[in-house]
């Protein structure tokens, strides 16, 4: 291989574009996290405090 290839070289609009997927990916993910822990102490009940031990 030739030392002067650089491969694929992004351009500034393409590495924002791809910073902003980036991130609205992280944030989706983040939500559906959120979301899974919520439905689960939801599903869980006000009554899981009250078990014996």
């Amino acid at each position: 291989m030739d030392n002067n290839e650089q491969g694929i070289v992004l351009t500034d609009e393409q590495k924002k574009k791809r910073r902003s997927r980036s991130i609205a990916i992280a944030v989706v993910l983040a939500a559906l996290v959120l979301l899974f822990y919520l439905v689960t102490i939801v599903k869980l009940g006000p009554d899981i405090m009250n078990r014996a031990l």
